[in-house]
């Protein structure tokens, strides 16, 4: 039998529960115990099972177990067991649920990154507590809306379409030593980077290029494979509306922090790595997003699909994904369990992922939003161009869970930053921890374009990343660490700096460079329709 069959057949058991240790990452296997008291079943306040209508997710006993993609060496291969072990635990366990669901008329969206459905039940009736009562039910939880919360920006800070800076380099990307890797021809060509955001606005001087759906050669586009809404309720009446079948981005975030992650005209560079290729997934509506949605666009990102959301393709994923959004239990995340699991399986898919630590301020402990919390998370804070800790960005350690697990993971600049906004503009003073994100996101794929063989080991990429950090100190403790000391949780390892990190991986491994293309609009049509 072959070793694929073998190890899809090994995935379609319980997961077991895990402990993990600090600073270890989690192993790729499911975070969602498998056993819960019956108390903890409901997890959802009473209040909701009351409401009209409520979203519920219901998460089925059954995990997949993933452990087995840690034996596949072939990073596309070892991408597609991932795929095809979750699909087939869900689709195996979920049908009893899903033919009950549909002889009682109520509405549900499965998911498969982790086993659940999204159900939409009725003010008065009994569906939550059936649902409750299952035996093939875990317990189920709230998917309440959750507001992105970003450090305000002055709109005379936009600028005209043409007022890039010249062809000077950003101060933040000198700093975090990208420019440095461009000057060897290294730009993160061959890498393709993931924004799951407020979608973006493709056709942006910045990103045109970028964008993995537009051909040059012939001036057409594509969205097949490159493009995916989340948003398929039109409650704000928002510019995007729901399910938009090309890029569009309702608010502006999202066209940000795609800027700072390839972004690049004809005068000047704002991303940290202008030869990487620009796909994405709208997660929010005007700012407001569910645990849901979230969940949604990493399954795409798992596994791409066409603009009719068929035909998926998991050689066509990202390499790396920046998340600059959170998730705090008041808002929406209510199990962060789930996004755990979810962050568990694209590291087990070889998924590499930023996430902004959160705009929550200097005081100990107020990193708590999933799910940069999450012992998965490469959790990402800020810094100013001096190297002082930005007043917004949160501090550590998680203590919401209790426990006190280490964040942030690392820090970039965030403050005052120069990116794309909507309308063809740009905007001088970009400030939040999610404009670190995507300068870590791009410093990825510089790495893995320098130096293939780190491509999709997430854990040995994050660790050289730490380690080749400036370490910075603080004056603040947040028991039970210290500031004096590197990590801690103000800085966490340090600021970014991607040009040690490639001294660092090079010292190990010869450095050689991912051939560009591979991935583009040429590429997909050569391989004929999916």
């Amino acid at each position: 039998m072959p070793v694929l069959a073998v190890l899809l057949l090994s995935a379609l058991v319980p997961a077991a529960a895990s402990e993990r240790a600090e600073p270890a990452r989690p192993s790729p296997s499911a975070s969602l115990p498998v056993e819960a008291p019956a108390s903890l079943l409901v997890e959802a306040p009473a209040s909701l099972l009351v409401e009209a209508p409520a979203s519920l997710l219901v998460v089925m006993r059954e995990q997949a177990d993933l452990s087995g993609a840690a034996r596949i060496a072939d990073r596309l291969e070892r991408r597609r067991f991932v795929y095809e072990a979750l699909r087939a635990q869900a689709e195996a366990t979920q049908a009893p649920l899903r033919r009950e669901l549909e002889r009682r008329g109520i509405r549900y969206r499965p998911h498969f990154l982790v086993n659940l459905l999204e159900v939409e039940v009725e003010a008065g009736g009994d569906e939550a507590a059936w649902l409750a009562r299952r035996g093939d039910v875990l317990r189920l939880s709230s998917n309440r809306p959750s507001a992105l919360r970003r450090v305000p920006a002055d709109p005379a800070d936009d600028e005209p379409l043409a007022a890039l800076r010249d062809a000077a380099i950003e101060p933040n990307l000198a700093l975090i030593g990208a420019s440095a890797l461009w000057q060897r021809g290294i730009t993160g060509q061959g890498i393709v980077i993931g924004v799951a955001d407020t979608g973006f606005e493709w056709d942006h001087p910045a990103l045109k290029e970028r964008y993995r759906g537009w051909d040059e050669s012939t001036s057409t586009v594509t969205h097949d494979y490159n493009w995916h809404d989340a948003v398929h309720e039109n409650k704000s009446l928002n510019a995007c509306r729901k399910d938009s079948p090309v890029p569009c981005d309702d608010q502006g975030h999202g066209t940000g922090t795609s800027g700072l992650a390839v972004g690049q005209d004809a005068t000047g560079t704002i991303g940290a790595a202008p030869g990487a290729r620009l796909i994405g997934c709208r997660n929010m509506d005007i700012g407001i997003g569910t645990p849901a949605r979230y969940i949604e666009c990493f399954e795409w990102f798992l596994a791409p699909t066409d603009s009719q959301n068929q035909n998926p393709r998991p050689e066509l994923g990202p390499d790396v994904v920046n998340n600059s959004w959170g998730c705090p239990p008041e808002e929406g995340c209510t199990d962060p369990d789930m996004l755990d699991a979810t962050v568990d399986s694209m590291r087990a898919a070889g998924i590499a992922m930023a996430f902004a630590a959160g705009n929550t301020f200097n005081h100990c402990y107020s990193i708590s939003r999933a799910p940069s919390v999450g012992p998965g998370a490469f959790a990402i804070g800020a810094t100013n161009l001096d190297d002082t800790i930005a007043v917004f960005s949160g501090v550590g350690p998680v203590a919401s869970d209790g426990s006190y697990r280490m964040k942030p993971d690392l820090t970039a600049p965030g403050v005052d930053l120069r990116t794309a906004a909507l309308q063809g503009r740009y905007i001088a003073r970009f400030s939040g921890t999610s404009g670190s994100a995507p300068e870590v996101a791009g410093a990825i794929a510089l790495l893995w374009s320098a130096v293939p063989g780190l491509r999709g080991n997430v854990d040995a990429t994050e660790q050289i990343l730490e380690q080749s950090a400036v370490p910075l100190r603080s004056d603040l403790d947040c028991f039970p660490y210290l500031g004096s000391l590197v990590p801690n949780p103000v800085f966490g390892w340090g600021r970014l700096d991607v040009a040690n990190a490639y001294a660092a991986a090079t010292a190990r491994e010869a450095p050689e460079l991912v051939p560009e293309g591979g991935r583009g609009t040429r590429e997909l049509a050569r391989a004929g329709s999916p």
